[in-house]
C-alpha cells in the first residue's frame, strides 16, 4: 500500500467521524437520545459498522457527541465563578448558557440529560456542576438570590429555553436572551425590574 493511498484512507476516516459526530449531535438534540445507531448511520450516509469502527459503543458516541458542549459549559461556569461580584457573576452564568443554547440546541444536554458513564466526560459534567454549585451559594450568600433557588430550578429554566421556536437564528437568539431576563428576574429575592431585552416575534400556532 503507498504512502498516497494509506494518508487517502486516514483523510476519509477522519472525514467520517466528523460527519458522524455531526449528524449525531443533530439527531440526539431533535430526537432525542434513544435515535438507533442504524438512524445515525442512514443520515451521515455510512454503514453502522463504519460507526462501531469509530465508536465502539453508543455510550462513546454519545459522549463524544457532546464532549465539546460540556466544555463550552465548563468555560462559561468558570468565567461566573471569577467574577469579583457573585451574583452578577451567576446572572452572566444563566445568560450565556441561554444565548449559546440558542446557537445550538444540542448544547443544554449536557446539563439536562443522563448521559452516559464514560470517565472523561462523567468527570468533567461533575466538575462543571461542583463549580455551579459554588456559584449558587456564593450569590445565595450576597442576598440576591433566593434562599429556596435549587440546581434544578435552573436546569428546568434550560429545558423551557430548549422549546423556543423561532424563524431565524437571530430571532432564537433574542428570545433566548427576552427569556433569560425573565429567568433572572425570578431568582432574584427582590426583583428589580430593569427594562428587559427587546420583544421578538415568534411564531404562533392558531386553532
Amino acid at each position: 500500500m503507498t504512502v498516497e493511498v494509506r494518508q487517502a484512507q486516514r483523510s476519509d476516516a477522519r472525514d467520517n467521524r466528523e460527519r458522524i459526530l455531526a449528524v449525531a449531535r443533530l439527531a440526539f438534540a431533535t430526537n432525542g437520545l434513544d435515535v438507533p445507531i442504524r438512524e445515525i448511520a442512514r443520515r451521515a450516509q455510512v454503514g453502522a459498522a463504519t460507526i462501531y469502527r469509530h465508536f465502539p459503543t453508543k455510550d462513546a458516541l454519545l459522549a463524544e457527541a457532546f464532549a465539546e458542549q460540556m466544555t463550552i459549559c465548563s468555560a462559561i461556569v468558570e468565567e461566573g465563578l471569577a467574577q469579583p461580584d457573585a451574583w452578577l457573576g451567576f446572572r452572566l452564568v444563566v445568560e450565556k448558557l441561554m444565548e449559546t443554547h440558542a446557537h445550538d440546541r444540542g448544547f443544554a444536554r449536557a446539563f439536562i440529560s443522563q448521559l452516559p458513564q464514560e470517565a472523561g466526560f462523567t468527570a468533567d459534567r461533575t466538575r462543571t456542576l461542583r463549580m455551579l454549585a459554588e456559584l449558587v451559594d456564593r450569590a445565595r450568600a450576597t442576598g440576591e438570590l433566593r434562599d429556596d433557588f435549587v440546581l434544578e430550578d435552573l436546569i428546568l429554566a434550560l429545558m423551557a429555553n430548549e422549546g423556543i421556536r423561532a424563524e431565524s437564528p437571530a430571532s432564537r437568539l433574542a428570545g433566548a436572551r427576552r427569556f433569560a431576563a425573565f429567568m433572572i428576574q425570578s431568582f432574584q429575592t427582590s426583583p428589580t425590574l430593569a427594562p428587559l431585552p427587546p420583544a421578538v416575534r415568534l411564531p404562533l400556532s392558531t386553532p
